[in-house]
């Protein structure tokens, strides 16, 4: 499993890629139904925990909720794209 780690104006920022495709998958430690081998994307879950400063650092691959969580950058982007280097609303 890959991630990205990038440094933005809140501090680093882990972009999990496939690494866990929804929240849930992380905050429940139960990975996607369609991996591979489970006890390798449980593994990417600890790899993810440790490369980021808080859970609130961990953007999901594939979670719709991203959207909600996170601001666009201008009104015109709302629905298509968001800023993750802002601290997501609760």
């Amino acid at each position: 499993m890959q991630f990205v780690r990038v440094h933005t104006q809140r501090g680093w920022v882990v972009r999990a890629s496939d690494a866990t495709h929804f929240y849930d998958n992380l905050e429940s430690g139960r990975p996607f139904p369609g991996v591979y081998c489970v006890p390798d994307a449980v593994a990417s879950f600890k790899a993810l925990r440790a490369a980021a400063p808080s859970p609130a650092h961990i953007i999901p691959g594939h979670d719709p909720m991203v959207m909600s969580r996170y601001p666009a950058p201008r009104p015109e982007l709302e629905g298509i794209v968001v800023r993750l280097d802002v601290e997501p609303s609760a």
